[in-house]
């Protein structure tokens, strides 16, 4: 038998909640509360001597992958057998001597095929460990072979400049709240925002299910991976011990999948009963996540207060494109690039993009107090296509901006700024939305 305990406890602010509400009911931008496993949970038969994990390290640029894979039991003198498969055709093997509890090896690729935004081109991957001359356990994966880096103010793809359009994804749903209703739902939220010329999401606020990446990795959607950090107190220390341990296994779960292209740990760390932030807190979980991660960058806290981050983003819900383009102007020709937190948080030349903006609130049919959006409601679906034209270029015309984040996808509950309503019906025409979004940006090549 086997028992799973567990100990949930919401305004403790010793561990965090992300939009779940703290109270017995939905308020504001926090909704209703999760009880019990709503990811999925297996039992695995395996033999005494089996592969536990893997790590995969891309590198386009020499045709190879680098793996990293645990074997636990007693294994020592047999041998680690990698095959890598493209479209059902073998295109690299390489094997190596199992000396301990971790086998490193290199696996060169005959063809490389890149995995690209709207191009999700996977390889198959197939691991067998041999003990005295017999097959013993075997796994089969996939990988996908892309590089990311920071060059200057571009966030770069396979080298290449590619401006993130991104949107806000919450990750609830009617039904089962926290849990998607079926794979097919998962995959329908991406088919959903790519519909709308959106080409990746913000995981906010919440560790997504691994089929979600695997959808994403499937169809070439890029996603930023975050921790729902919201409901921890981190004026102290003391939420490291509950907060780290979950966040560095959701990094080691999530590290292999080629759509996931950044970290951010926190978002919006405001300060806690007149307490301020313990900035120890975020350079602790950043440096860490480095330590983990060298591939990906790594975005401290969403929005505010920075500390140490490899990218500086900001949340602006200014619903004026005249007043939000003003805001930027500036930062065009070198010059003041706009702080949202000037006394708090320092910019030291960082990329720079609006993790969030918009927020527009849609819902003409509303029949109660509770719905809201940001700023002031547009009068009819001519005014909110407007406002969402004219912010959206704002940032796309800026040459030194290498994405944005929109809130947000679908409603969720009394929050009714989405583009879809929180049952995945349309707001608007797709494709009205889709020819906004995909005109070329300023500083994609």
């Amino acid at each position: 038998m086997i028992t799973v305990y567990a100990e949930d406890d919401v305004r403790s602010g010793r561990q965090p909640r992300g939009k779940q509400s703290e109270r017995f009911y939905s308020h504001g931008c926090d909704y209703t509360r999760t009880t019990g496993i709503w990811q999925t949970v297996w039992l695995e038969h395996v033999p005494e001597a089996y592969l536990s994990d893997m790590k995969v390290v891309a590198d386009p640029d020499n045709a190879c992958v680098h793996l990293e894979v645990k074997v636990v039991g007693k294994a020592a003198g047999g041998k680690l057998t990698a095959v890598a498969l493209y479209e059902g055709k073998a295109v690299g093997n390489a094997s190596a001597l199992v000396s301990g509890p971790s086998v490193k090896l290199t696996l060169p690729l005959e063809e490389v095929h890149l995995w690209e935004v709207g191009q999700g081109r996977l390889y198959d991957l197939e691991l067998s460990l041999q003990e005295q001359g017999k097959t013993g356990d075997t796994v089969q994966a996939y990988f996908g072979l892309r590089s990311v880096r920071l060059d200057g103010m571009a966030f770069r793809i396979n080298g290449r400049s590619i401006f993130q359009r991104l949107v806000l994804d919450q990750g609830f749903y009617p039904d089962g709240i926290y849990t998607a209703p079926s794979d097919e739902a998962l995959r329908n939220d991406i088919e959903i925002s790519m519909g709308l010329g959106f080409n990746g999401a913000r995981l906010h606020e919440k560790i997504f299910e691994p089929r979600f990446l695997y959808w994403a990795d499937r169809l070439g959607y890029l996603v930023w991976g975050e921790h729902a950090n919201w409901g921890l107190d981190i004026t102290t220390t003391e939420g490291l011990s509950h907060f780290l341990p979950e966040w560095l296994e959701g990094m080691e779960r999530d590290f292999n999948h080629p759509a996931l292209i950044g970290w951010c740990p926190f978002n919006e760390t405001w300060d806690r009963d007149g307490a301020k932030q313990n900035n120890e807190v975020l350079r602790i979980v950043y440096e860490v996540s480095k330590k983990i991660d060298p591939t990906r960058p790594v975005i401290d806290t969403s929005g505010n207060f920075h500390v140490v981050t490899d990218i500086f983003d900001i949340h602006d819900y200014d619903q004026n494109p005249q007043t939000f383009k003003e805001r930027y102007e500036p930062m065009k020709d070198g010059g003041e690039v706009y702080n949202s937190f000037p006394n708090r948080q320092q910019y030291e030349g960082q990329p720079y993009f609006i993790s969030e903006y918009g927020g527009i609130w849609w819902n003409p049919e509303q029949q109660d107090e509770k719905s809201w959006g940001y700023g002031d409601r547009p009068t009819s679906e001519e005014d909110f296509l407007t406002r969402y034209a004219g912010l959206t270029n704002v940032l796309l015309d800026h040459p030194r901006m290498f994405g944005f984040c929109y809130t947000q996808l679908y409603d969720v509950e009394q929050e009714v700024n989405g583009l879809y309503t929180y049952d995945r019906k349309p707001k608007f025409d797709p494709d009205v939305i889709r020819s906004i979004n995909l005109r070329k940006a300023a500083i994609e090549d």
